[in-house]
């Protein structure tokens, strides 16, 4: 099977950094939601792996037991940046038809 030339190579490099860029900036404005403790803590976090809210139901707070609200924060905050990652790679994946390119995304 013959090499592509160089000057299509080069082109479908380019297509895909703005396929890239145009990818960027659609998953700066979706977001996905994760939950814990049967809902009572809720996190938002956007596809560049940002979190952009939490929502804490107010019959969580037990200042007697404030551990157990920090474990429900922390976990649901975990599973929106995993959602938010996946999200991404999942985007990556479409665009570069499935090659490993490292560094695509910022944090991975």
């Amino acid at each position: 099977m013959p090499m592509p030339s160089p000057d299509r190579m080069m082109k479908q490099i380019q297509k895909m950094q703005q396929e890239l860029a145009k990818m960027e900036e659609e998953l700066a404005t979706r977001t996905v939601e994760a939950s814990s403790g049967g809902g009572a803590v809720k996190a938002v976090a956007n596809g560049k792996q940002e979190i952009v809210s939490v929502t804490i139901d107010p019959t969580a707070v037990d200042p007697a037991d404030v551990e157990i609200l920090q474990d429900m924060v922390v976990a649901a905050v975990n599973d929106a940046l995993g959602k938010a990652r996946a999200m991404a790679e999942q985007e990556i994946a479409r665009i570069t038809g499935g090659l490993n390119l490292p560094g695509l995304l910022p944090g991975m």
